[in-house]
């Protein structure tokens, strides 16, 4: 009699070498998603490290330096109006102990003269604006912008303001459904089902269990972006809440299973962008790019420009010998 062996060892090897292949020719299977734009230059909060997160100022000054993709938050006030704001209590923003959504628009505070980069611990930000803008004064000043719109809250009256803002201003395919959270992005899609859509923190862990045991390529995916952090930046720039997540050997296993070029092509190849975030520092920049991710999301608009703009000089200038050199990837503006 033989042995299981005899017939398990043909079918994984059958099954291995039929995941590769489709790994690498995702096309067999899925249609390509096309997004009408392409983001490698994103200004986290407009770029909270220049300017003050989540004003008009910031998001002027990311338009300045060339941003692709503006990220900001939204919350929901007491009398309905949907504002730019990355926390709900503005204690840290402001100084005040109140949360947005019992008080009225008008009884907003104004931001703090100097606020702290929570991505850049020790560095602030500040300017002259000191506002929280509304959403609709967003979609209004930068009409055709991709803007990436994050939901924290369960609140199916924020969703909906949102959702109604976007089809006024008819940017449904310009704006990304962004949160951590299933619930809010079920919500989110259930009211909108034409915007984009991001990996929440579980559709994420669900990404790399697929692409780890090869079912990855069988999957259809109803993502249009991911966007996750880059582990290294742990301890350094980012110091997360959870003391677990702080610990050096997990920092070190997520680096290992995240940041793989072979996951981020399969996605690209699939229409999906990967975006990693926050990154501050030229040296985290140039990891980004090395693990093959489309975007990088920083707080500082202008070093990514100058960064990005050094980066493209010198392919330029090592591909000059042969010929023309076309952009990294299409829609490139650097």
């Amino acid at each position: 009699m033989r042995s299981p062996l005899y017939y398990l060892l043909p079918v994984m090897g059958g099954y291995a070498v039929t995941s590769y292949y489709l790994l690498k020719n995702p096309h067999l299977l899925h249609k390509r998603k096309k997004l009408p734009f392409y983001c490698r230059h994103i200004s986290h909060r407009g770029g909270a490290g220049e300017r003050r997160e989540n004003t008009l100022e910031a998001f002027d000054n990311a338009m300045s330096n060339h941003t692709d993709l503006l990220e900001l938050d939204c919350h929901i006030t007491k009398d309905g109006k949907v504002v730019v704001s990355h926390d709900l209590n503005l204690l840290r923003q402001t100084g005040h102990d109140v949360s947005i959504c019992d008080i009225t628009y008008e009884e907003l505070p104004l931001y703090r003269e100097h606020l702290e980069v929570t991505f850049f611990p020790g560095h602030y930000s500040s300017g002259s604006d000191r506002r929280f803008p509304l959403l609709e004064e967003v979609f209004q000043r930068f009409p055709h912008m991709p803007i990436n719109v994050e939901i924290k809250e369960e609140t199916p009256e924020l969703v909906k303001k949102v959702s109604d803002l976007v089809k006024r201003y008819q940017r449904s395919e310009r704006t990304i459904w962004a949160s951590e959270k299933d619930p809010v992005m079920k919500l989110c899609q259930e009211e909108n089902p034409d915007m984009p859509i991001m990996f929440t923190a579980r559709r994420g862990l669900m990404l790399l269990l697929l692409f780890y045991t090869g079912l990855l390529p069988f999957v259809p995916l109803r993502e249009s972006v991911l966007e996750t952090y880059m582990p290294s930046i742990i301890n350094r720039t980012y110091f997360p809440h959870s003391r677990i997540m702080r610990n050096r050997f997990l920092v070190f296993l997520q680096e290992k299973l995240m940041m793989r070029k072979g996951l981020f092509q399969h996605l690209q190849a699939r229409g999906i962008q990967v975006y990693l975030w926050v990154l501050n520092q030229d040296s985290d920049y140039q990891r980004a790019l090395e693990s093959g991710a489309d975007g990088i999301m920083t707080d500082y608009p202008s070093k990514l420009r100058c960064f990005l703009q050094r980066h493209e000089g010198a392919q330029r200038a090592g591909s000059g010998a042969r010929g023309p050199v076309t952009a990294d990837r299409q829609g490139s503006s650097y």
